[in-house]
């Protein structure tokens, strides 16, 4: 069971991270902004997590990393979305809101 629970992390941040970089390449510590701001500080995304995620991400084609200035001129990888990233995006993104519909069903259901 806890392998489970552990997966069902696994993709939801991957889905995040490829929603986040939808609109264009961002350095990790921005994801983990993007990510902290647009879901109101409900959720926080660890560099433990996160950097083993990108790297995944990275090997199975759905990102691409370039190395950049960031807003504080420092050196930092930018990530970005490929192609399939995308259509990874939109997979990932219809079986979320199935499986939010299935929950909601559940959840009002008496």
């Amino acid at each position: 069971m806890q392998n489970s629970k552990a997966e069902l992390l696994q993709g939801t941040l991957d889905l995040l991270i490829l929603k986040t970089l939808n609109p264009g390449p961002l350095h990790g510590y921005a994801i983990v902004q993007s990510i902290q701001k647009r879901s109101d500080d409900i959720l926080a995304v660890e560099e433990g997590s996160l950097y083993p995620a990108l790297h995944r991400m990275e090997e199975k084609g759905w990102i691409a990393a370039e190395w950049g200035r960031s807003e504080n001129n420092r050196r930092a990888k930018f990530y970005s979305l490929t192609r399939g990233g995308r259509r990874q995006l939109e997979e990932e993104t219809a079986i979320w809101e199935r499986v939010c519909r299935a929950i909601t069903l559940v959840l009002t259901t008496v």
